[in-house]
């Protein structure tokens, strides 16, 4: 009863004003920021940096760094925290994992984290197009490591042993939120699919290549509460997961979920020691945080 009343609570609670102190973006621009942009841009290829409106971009960018967005900047679901919009996508572009695999050798990348929209109109859900963007960049970029961050492919195991079969060091699937917050925030996902997902990856890598980890990440701030994220760190621990990423929602704009609460970072603090007790290798937790943030030092920090 106590729990029902705090959920209740939450999602009647008065929204907040206006962002804290500790969530201002770092300023964009410079000449190595601008030297990205404009290597996407010839390239013709997009970021989840810039279609998901990150604000780290300025420092990524300005770091020679960014997630790329395969399968074009149209989703085929419409999840309310999102800032890629849904709506009629584009046919496949083959050359896509070949420009992106140039890219990184522009850029000198020696991490390459790779990502996509939803491709629930694709029999594969893309995975065959992960697949040949892993093979590209190894092939253009000798000992460059490769994160690739996964629609959940409707729970088919063959599209994820697809990507797996190529060793991306990471293989990660957000579980977004918590599973009582799935219906008003992630439009034609499911939890407990999503959890089945990281535990066949897990498992595929302790039978197949033990150097593969499995990663997950989650935002706070949308109606959670704190039982409900330990329980969902217990749920990651179970089912394998290595490696947690936990941030802040922003809400992009007036049309998506609302901001419920603006979570302070001796709370993320607290969460990444819960995590740690927990058994999970590496968590990631603060008010910035986000999917690929800090991807290269997690993976090099992390016992093969």
């Amino acid at each position: 009863m106590k729990s029902d009343n705090l959920i209740r609570n939450l999602e009647h609670a008065p929204l907040p004003e206006r962002k804290p102190s500790w969530l201002r973006m770092k300023p964009q621009g410079g000449v190595a920021y601008n030297r990205m942009k404009t290597l996407l841009r010839q390239a013709e290829l997009n970021t989840v940096c810039e279609s998901a409106n990150c604000p780290n971009r300025g420092e990524c960018f300005a770091s020679g760094t960014a997630t790329f967005l395969l399968m074009g900047d149209v989703c085929t679901r419409h999840c309310t925290f999102c800032n890629i919009p849904g709506g009629k996508v584009v046919p496949l572009d083959p050359e896509e994992p070949r420009r992106v695999a140039e890219t990184v050798r522009h850029l000198g990348l020696k991490f390459a984290v790779v990502t996509s929209v939803n491709r629930d109109d694709l029999p594969d859900g893309g995975a065959a197009h992960f697949a040949a963007t892993i093979r590209e960049i190894r092939r253009l970029n000798p000992g460059c490591g490769v994160e690739v961050l996964i629609p959940d492919f409707m729970g088919e195991a063959a599209d994820l042993e697809t990507v797996l079969a190529e060793a991306p060091e990471v293989l990660n699937h957000n579980l977004e939120t918590v599973p009582r917050l799935y219906p008003a925030l992630r439009t034609n996902a499911d939890y407990e699919r999503s959890l089945a997902l990281l535990a066949r990856a897990r498992r595929w890598a302790r039978e197949q290549d033990p150097r593969i980890k499995v990663k997950t990440g989650i935002m706070l701030g949308v109606g959670e509460t704190q039982d409900e994220v330990i329980a969902l760190m217990e749920d990651a621990v179970e089912h394998g997961v290595q490696v947690l990423t936990i941030g802040q929602y922003l809400q992009p704009s007036h049309r998506h979920h609302p901001v419920r609460r603006y979570v302070p970072p001796e709370e993320f603090d607290a969460l990444a020691r819960a995590g740690r007790k927990l058994g999970l290798e590496w968590v990631e937790a603060g008010p910035m945080v986000r999917s690929s943030y800090h991807a290269r030092q997690q993976s090099e920090n992390l016992s093969p």
